[in-house]
């Protein structure tokens, strides 16, 4: 899914001479970081909330505190994997797009992007979570990927990430069944390591090892 798919027009831009005491009402009013400036509809850059509560004058105008513009935005033609970096690299709650000559299209709410990045992990789907812990050299999605499918499962989402301290490949895989035992028990006989699970199985016994513990609890 690209940027420009997800663009939202509802949220307000500002023009230089606009007022700092209006740019705070906005922001208040649509609960964000940022407020996007532009001139005639070139975008200019963001303004955050932080570095108006800064400004000793909310008569001043925005244009006094252009040093302060975050300048950084996005083309509305690229993945939106790359809006959820720009709200973690730049802390802020609204991503703006352009087009090829610079002009605003809008803004991506993280909201959304929150959802889209749901819907694209597969959280929405109810289904088994595995976590793998190996050395990168030991990873294989083929044989990953077999071992899940010869039990009449498929994966969902498979997500990779590298532990900062030991360098070891942490695999998530999301599966389309929630009883996950056989699988489980695949992995170990491959002597995989199974850092983390979560299945319907082992749901059901929370159930029943919660629901004793209130009983016994009950009849004391």
């Amino acid at each position: 899914m690209l940027t420009a798919e997800l663009v939202n027009n509802n949220i307000p831009r500002l023009q230089l001479q606009d007022t700092i005491g209006k740019a705070l009402r906005l922001i208040n009013d649509y609960r964000i970081t940022h407020l996007p400036i532009v001139s005639e509809d070139k975008f200019l850059g963001m303004i955050s909330e932080d570095d108006l509560l800064d400004a000793d004058d909310e008569k001043a105008t925005v244009e006094l505190l252009q040093e302060n513009f975050l300048h950084q935005s996005l083309k509305e033609n690229v993945h939106f994997l790359n809006a959820v970096n720009y709200t973690i690299q730049f802390e802020a709650s609204i991503v703006p797009i352009v087009n090829e000559e610079n002009e605003l299209t809008g803004v991506i709410p993280m909201v959304d992007l929150m959802k889209t990045l749901g819907n694209f992990s597969g959280a929405n789907e109810i289904g088994g979570i595995i976590v793998l812990e190996m050395e990168r050299s030991q990873f294989s999605i083929s044989e990953i990927s077999r071992i899940v499918e010869s039990n009449d499962a498929t994966i969902l989402h498979l997500n990779t990430t590298t532990h900062p301290d030991t360098g070891l490949l942490t695999i998530t895989l999301h599966l389309n069944k929630k009883e996950i035992t056989a699988i489980l028990a695949a992995f170990e006989r491959y002597e995989y390591t199974i850092i983390f699970d979560f299945n319907d199985g082992k749901f059901e016994d929370n159930i029943d090892t919660n629901y004793r513990h209130l009983m016994n609890y009950l009849d004391i």
